[in-house]
């Protein structure tokens, strides 16, 4: 079993910077994981992922130049820092253990978060 746990989301003003962080525990070998958000009435969406080894990174391409997705294995944490943020980006962030299988889609994601909220304002 797998436990993953959110924090570090809250409400800043646009431009600001927020850095969220997941906590895994149990049986979780490699960290690769992903990060997704999700809005209101809208598909969870992916956002970012670290995988492999060499911790091989992709991220959807509205965040590319301002979200940084990295690790640390030591403390068996996933980090998503998140640069110039927009109202855009306001969404419940969710953290999740990849599978297998296509990188982007929510299925390939075995184990979840409970989310964090993240929340910008114009």
């Amino acid at each position: 079993q797998v436990q993953l746990v959110e924090s570090g989301g809250g409400v800043v003003q646009a431009g600001d910077s927020l850095r969220l962080s997941c906590a895994a525990s149990g049986r979780t070998f490699t960290l690769n994981m992903g990060w997704f958000r999700q809005v209101p009435g809208k598909e969870r969406e992916f956002v970012a992922n670290i995988l492999g080894p060499g911790g091989t990174t992709y991220y959807l391409n509205s965040v590319k130049d301002r979200f940084t997705i990295s690790r640390d294995n030591a403390k068996n944490t996933v980090y998503l820092q998140m640069d110039s943020l927009k109202p855009e980006d306001t969404a419940v962030y969710y953290c999740a253990l990849y599978r297998g299988g296509t990188t982007y889609l929510s299925a390939s994601y075995s184990y979840w978060g409970q989310g964090t909220q993240v929340t910008v304002s114009s």
